[in-house]
């Protein structure tokens, strides 16, 4: 995530809402240390920042986690990236990932099936194959309602 002035430290409360087609997400941030003289905001003094998008990629991830983490944006980029190369080797062997309360990475089999060429209208046979799969948790689903 992008700062404006000065590096924020944002407190895990955010809060997502949708305003007609554009989605906004608002980040609220609770007794923030800024970066610029550590001067710090009175506890029940909020600042809000909206940000635009409804999507998060990679950098923003990244940024994020050091944020949170009290990382460096290059040791917090190891640690995303350790983090998805270890989820994608543990699904090649077929195997499941559950993290309680998060949720469980799998892998699902798409069984054989014929389709159709959408250009030509022509029947295709489509082979089996397998595919990730994710299933939220509980703590999870509560968290996003």
């Amino acid at each position: 995530m992008r700062h404006g002035r000065g590096r924020d430290r944002i407190q895990p409360h955010t809060t997502r809402t949708d305003f007609g087609r554009a989605s906004h997400v608002i980040v609220r941030i609770n007794s923030v240390d800024l970066a610029r003289g550590g001067r710090r905001l009175r506890p029940g003094l909020r600042k809000t920042r909206i940000i635009k998008g409804n999507r998060m990629n990679k950098g923003e991830l990244i940024d994020a986690v050091a944020d949170a983490a009290n990382l460096s944006k290059a040791d917090a980029n190891r640690a995303v990236d350790a983090m998805l190369d270890t989820i994608t080797d543990t699904l090649k062997k077929d195997r499941q990932i559950s993290l309680v309360g998060f949720g469980t990475f799998s892998v699902k089999r798409r069984a054989a099936r014929n389709g159709r060429n959408p250009r030509t209208g022509e029947t295709i046979f489509i082979a089996a194959s397998n595919v990730p799969g994710f299933k939220a948790g509980k703590a999870l689903k509560d968290a996003v309602n």
